[in-house]
């Protein structure tokens, strides 16, 4: 899911068996308590990803905030509901483990992930700014 669309095909290496790279990431974050993989099945299929990471920091008094990343939902499911219910639990899930801000980031060229996550209440308040280091 993560190379199926214009922007993942371009970054992501899709191929069987999966490159060591991937799985080296699985076991850091599997390591880390304060990283989740959250998966959705339909039967046995995978139909949904993201991946949450829990962070505390200085600001907001102290306060832990949950960043989303890697949402994805197969494209035979998309518009059923379920990347909002991925959503939504991660938020409450985010709650459940005190933090104060739940964010994620998108792609500018991802027109209908902007207003799918804005419908749920995620607001553009910051300039995003990222810089690639290979």
């Amino acid at each position: 899911m993560l190379a199926d669309d214009k922007l993942g095909a371009t970054r992501e290496q899709f191929e069987l068996p999966l490159p060591e790279v991937y799985r080296e990431a699985f076991r850091a974050i599997e390591a880390d308590p304060n990283n989740e993989l959250v998966v959705a099945y339909l039967g046995n299929k995978v139909i949904g990803v993201q991946q949450i990471t829990f962070t505390p920091h200085l600001t907001r008094q102290g306060g832990w905030r949950a960043t989303i990343e890697g949402v994805r939902t197969c494209s035979s499911v998309r518009g059923k509901g379920i990347g909002t219910a991925l959503i939504k639990w991660v938020i409450q899930r985010a709650k459940d483990r005190g933090c104060l801000l739940t964010q994620l980031t998108t792609d500018k060229e991802r027109k209908d992930a902007i207003r799918f996550y804005e419908r749920l209440g995620f607001q553009a308040s910051h300039e995003g700014m990222k810089l690639t280091l290979r």
